[in-house]
């Protein structure tokens, strides 16, 4: 992903160093403090970090408790005070309240943050500022350039940001609670554990149901310990366990990625037996064509459907050395809508459906999918489950 936004040392910030990445609709941002306290000669106090509310010492402690994790779920939404206002009303604790900053240009951003669960906060933004992160990050023309070419490997939004907690209805009724969001799914222990272990997990959804927050919590007393509960161990607490990037075309995207994997970078769960991938053809094969199994296949993406469309997915093994926070490659086919250009550039399901929504004249409309289409892999579970499984077992934990 290409760099696009930075603050650091280069660029005046003595608190922390902070990298923003960007593909298409996505953004990365890699934080972290100094460690010493900035100076600036005692006459005056150090320049503020452009990263609104930024603490070097909480964030020194997040990283000594949680190591490489995710700090922030960030949304765009109309209006961050407002949406701040409403969340606290309902019960949301505050984390940050609403604070507005310029970009070079003289637009506004604003953003508030509200506790999600554990040292995870929900961070709402809204305003006029284009800049590819937070207004006042010194910008990268040529990498917000390149933020929308072939550089991307295809990486168009987040589909979903999943949570792990102790308990999951208190959480959940939590978030729902806050954000207004409603159920979107539920899976139990018997819909996604194996023989050994298991879990259960409810997914939330905004009203559009394009911003989905799944939660999961550990199941006990299995033969072995609940994958989410090792989670919760090794992460200290709460914590975001997997982030889903959607693609519009896995078989590409993964395809760029594995040919990059010599060069360093991710590394993925390994392929699904053969058995897996004889039955795919019975599963989805009015939906896929031979090509487009054989490669699933090539590549190892797990395949699966719902009642409205098909899902391709896979999992990298954790992203450090905590066997905690990992990443989806995620594909939904089918459940396209007509619905009003406007409406569908508000909400920027995809990069495809805004521009098209963007060229269409006024009172028209636009195919835009549905979120959620295909589901969450439950057919695929029972596999992820076991490669996760094995994986804790050749790491002795």
């Amino acid at each position: 992903m290409p760099l696009v936004a930075r603050a650091d040392l280069s660029t005046g910030n003595s608190t922390c160093a902070s990298y923003a990445c960007r593909s298409k609709q996505l953004v990365f941002a890699f934080t972290a403090p100094y460690s010493h306290e900035p100076k600036n000669g005692g006459t005056s106090p150090p320049p503020p970090c452009p990263y609104p509310g930024y603490d070097r010492a909480a964030a020194a402690a997040f990283v000594a408790a949680h190591g490489l994790a995710v700090r922030a779920v960030g949304v765009a939404v109309e209006d961050a005070a407002a949406a701040f206002a409403a969340a606290v009303a309902a019960g949301a604790r505050a984390a940050r309240p609403p604070s507005t900053t310029l970009d070079a240009s003289g637009a506004s951003q604003t953003t508030a943050e509200v506790e999600l669960y554990g040292d995870v906060v929900l961070r709402f933004v809204s305003g006029e500022s284009e800049a590819p992160f937070f207004a006042g990050y010194t910008d990268d023309p040529a990498g917000a350039a390149a933020a929308d070419g072939p550089g991307t490997l295809g990486l168009d939004r987040l589909d979903h940001a999943v949570g792990n907690v102790p308990h999951l209805l208190p959480a959940a009724n939590y978030v729902m609670a806050a954000t207004g969001f409603h159920e979107f799914a539920e899976f139990v222990a018997g819909d996604v554990g194996t023989a050994e272990s298991g879990l259960n997990s409810v997914v939330l959804a905004s009203d559009d149901e394009t911003v989905l927050l799944p939660i999961n919590e550990p199941v006990h007393g299995t033969k072995r310990q609940s994958q989410i509960q090792t989670f919760l161990e090794h992460h200290g607490g709460p914590g975001v366990q997997h982030l889903a990037l959607k693609t519009d075309d896995a078989i590409a995207t993964l395809a760029a990625l594995r040919a990059r994997a010599a060069a360093g970078g991710v590394e993925l769960h390994p392929p699904a037996s053969d058995a897996y991938y004889d039955k795919l053809p019975a599963k989805v094969g009015d939906v896929l064509s031979a090509h487009q199994l054989a490669e699933c296949r090539r590549l190892g993406l797990l395949v699966d459907r719902d009642d409205a469309g098909v899902l391709l997915q896979i999992f990298t093994r954790p992203l450090s050395d905590r066997p905690t926070l990992f990443l989806e490659i995620i594909q939904r086919v089918g459940c396209v809508r007509p619905v009003p250009a406007g409406e569908a550039a508000a909400r920027r399901e995809s990069v495809a459906t805004l521009a098209a929504a963007r060229r269409a004249p006024p009172g028209a409309a636009v195919p835009e999918q549905a979120g959620g289409c295909g589901g969450f892999g439950k057919g695929n579970f029972s596999e992820l489950f076991k490669s996760i499984e094995d994986y804790e077992k050749e790491l002795g934990v």
